[in-house]
């Protein structure tokens, strides 16, 4: 198969063929217009003389999009509609079983609800062994043995509320319940995928078992009570090392419990990967995986994550692939965050920047506290905040109420936001960190301000993150 340039595009988290026709037709009609985007994209993908035909036309999109041809195309969309599942809270129309495993289970829409799951269990304990999904999900492994040795198919067969096989409901339960560890390998031994997952909501990036079992995200969902002897049972079975989500998942919070295992079984490296064969380019290489959690944990100022990463080989200038952090490494990163023990770390492994100026160097300083440095380039930079705006709800975020203090001082007004309109209050709250709210409003932060990704207040973001009482005292006052 010949060679073709990089993917230029990336898939919506939902692709449409439709869309995607129209994109085709469009580019026909734009080539033949002579427009320069157009040509240049036909010279890319497929060089030729006009007039461009439709089927020519749909090849050069499927291979702007990573696919050699548009029939790969569509049969990547029927894949990624395959695998979706929605995740769906809690309905009036399900059944008991139904409820009770979307209550024990993550869903990464609602909010961690395995009590609820629990008093639904008090009330019904035959809910426990009423099916192979429930057996997995409370860890009862002798039922589940005895089903399986009358219908040894139940091991795989997609069921329950998710369309999931027992395995994930195992994953992504956090019931707490039975003997989890003596159900996995029962499950494995009769014929579980180790790289059993879904596209949650279409994104593509796999919810793997290995994901549901270490837990976090952005809610900091809890990871499963045996998370480290299941990742490990799912590894030795063949789970791919190089799990995109979980790496996702757990790169918001300091422990590193997750980065062990992956690490031992062959992280960073390739392994066959069941989900890069169905995704192609729409996943990311597992250098790419390791770079961008080295990158987030540069971000954090994680030092020994930073450390274990660099140790296994992963290289401090290396870019991720998130748009969010742009083409910065590590080290940049990290010194534009104001983390000098990290930013030092990443130097002594080799770091290097020639895009740092005074502004970077001014901005680093006052986040980290080093007052000899601002005072040595304040001079310098006469209009900090102009020149790196949002650095307040950086400090926000990461820092402390000093460091919010001195950016004061260098001029940054104290409800300044950052690129997606969050304000320092709003971070603060995200935290939960009530004496930083309290320093923010006693210095005019006001508490109505809505971001613009979420048009929420910081009592919201706060209620999101599970700080109902701070939510209620930054709550505006009707």
């Amino acid at each position: 198969m010949p060679e073709h340039p990089p993917a230029r595009w990336t898939l919506p988290d939902r692709p449409d063929a439709g869309r995607l026709r129209k994109q085709a037709k469009k580019l026909r009609r734009d080539a033949a217009a002579g427009e320069p985007a157009a040509l240049d994209l036909l010279a890319t993908y497929d060089p030729g003389d006009l007039p461009l035909t439709l089927s020519r036309a749909q090849r050069v999109i499927a291979r702007a999009y990573g696919h050699a041809g548009w029939s790969k195309l569509l049969a990547h969309l029927d894949d990624r509609l395959a695998w979706t599942r929605d995740m769906n809270p809690v309905d009036q129309s399900d059944g008991d079983v139904d409820r009770f495993l979307r209550l024990a289970c993550l869903s990464y829409t609602e909010p961690n609800a395995a009590d609820n799951a629990l008093r639904q269990l008090a009330a019904d304990p035959a809910l426990a062994v009423r099916t192979a999904a429930t057996m997995a999900a409370c860890g009862r492994t002798d039922e589940l043995a005895a089903l399986l040795a009358a219908d040894p198919g139940a091991a795989v067969r997609e069921d329950g509320p998710h369309r999931w096989p027992p395995v994930l409901y195992l994953c992504y339960s956090r019931l707490g319940l039975g003997d989890p560890i003596g159900t996995m390998r029962l499950l494995l031994d009769a014929g579980a995928d180790p790289n059993s997952g879904f596209l949650w909501r279409g994104l593509p990036s796999p919810f793997t078992a290995l994901t549901g079992v270490l837990g976090g995200g952005e809610q900091a969902e809890p990871p499963h009570p045996k998370a480290i002897e299941l990742a490990e049972l799912l590894l030795d079975a063949g789970a791919d090392p190089n799990d995109n989500q979980a790496f996702y998942n757990r790169q918001f919070r300091p422990d590193d419990g997750h980065l062990a295992p992956l690490l031992r079984h062959g992280a960073v490296h390739d392994h066959p990967s069941p989900w890069r064969d169905r995704l192609g380019t729409a996943y990311p290489s597992p250098q790419q995986m390791v770079g961008e959690h080295l990158r987030t944990a540069a971000r954090y100022g994680y030092y020994e994550r930073i450390r274990s990463l660099i140790a296994n080989g992963v290289h401090p200038n290396i870019r991720g692939y998130h748009p969010n952090l742009g083409d910065q490494t590590a080290y940049e990163i990290a010194v534009r965050h104001g983390h000098t023990a990290a930013a030092a770390l990443l130097a002594q492994a080799g770091g290097r920047s020639d895009r740092l100026d005074d502004a970077d160097l001014l901005l680093a300083a006052a986040l980290s506290g080093d007052g000899p440095e601002v005072a040595r380039l304040r001079g310098r930079v006469p209009d900090l905040p102009s020149l790196r705006p949002g650095a307040m709800r950086i400090a926000g975020e990461l820092h402390d109420v000093a460091a919010l203090d001195r950016l004061l001082d260098l001029g940054y007004p104290v409800d300044e936001t950052g690129p997606g309109g969050a304000t320092a209050l709003h971070e603060a709250a995200l935290r939960g960190n009530r004496a930083m709210c309290d320093w923010l409003r006693r210095h005019g932060a006001d508490p109505t301000l809505r971001d613009r990704r979420f048009d929420a207040t910081p009592a919201e973001w706060a209620a999101h993150a599970g700080h109902l009482e701070l939510a209620g005292l930054l709550a505006p006052a009707e």
